[in-house]
Parts: C-alpha cells; structure tokens; sequence
C-alpha cells in the first residue's frame, strides 16, 4: 500500500517536472521572439542594400535623345480585267529608331 502512493506522487511530480519545463521553455520562445523578427528585419535590409541604388527620379540626371527615320514608298497600280477592275499595292517601309542618352544618379542638390 505505501509502495503504491509512493508511486502516485513520483508520477504527479514527474508531470510537474514536465509542466515547469514547458513553462520556461515557452517564455525563453516567447523572449526570443523579438531578437528573431529583428534578426529577420536586418536580413531583409542587408539584401536590400546590396541591391545598390535605385533609380530615384528626385536624385537623377537624365539626358536622353531619340531619332526616327522613316521612308515608305506605296505603288498602287488597276488592272481591267474582263470581269472587272483588279486593285494591286505594294508598300515598302524602311525605318530607323536611335535612342542614346545618360542617367547620372546621385546628383540632386536640394536648394
């Protein structure tokens, strides 16, 4: 008889042991948390700054020209047929698109 509540509070206290590990196991996660999202934040932004600069229209200086040559040349010509008037058109087109310029970033000079 005394063997069996001997065995009853060792397992009560086996569950209590268990019970008071979970405990401080979850307020050490719960402490953590911050310094893991702040952890995390930092990664993100150590990312996003090895991405360089960005084009940012307030800090750029932009020069840029552009250029179209377009020739076209149309032959229309009828043909009467016995049937009636027969329609023919050629259309040749050349054309030429230059585009040339700068971006300097970097330059903007708050006044």
């Amino acid at each position: 008889m005394f063997q069996r509540k001997f065995n009853s509070r060792q397992t009560g206290q086996s569950t209590m042991e268990y019970v008071v590990v979970f405990t401080i196991l979850m307020a050490a996660l719960l402490t953590m948390q911050t310094y893991f999202k702040r952890a995390m934040a930092g990664r993100w932004k150590a990312a996003v700054d090895d991405l360089g600069d960005q084009y940012d229209p307030r800090t750029a200086n932009t020069l840029s020209s552009r250029s179209s040559i377009v020739s076209t040349n149309s032959t229309l010509w009828v043909v009467n047929r016995g049937s009636g008037l027969e329609t023919h058109r050629i259309d040749i087109t050349d054309s030429t698109d230059v585009s040339d310029g700068t971006t300097q970033v970097g330059q903007y000079e708050q006044k």
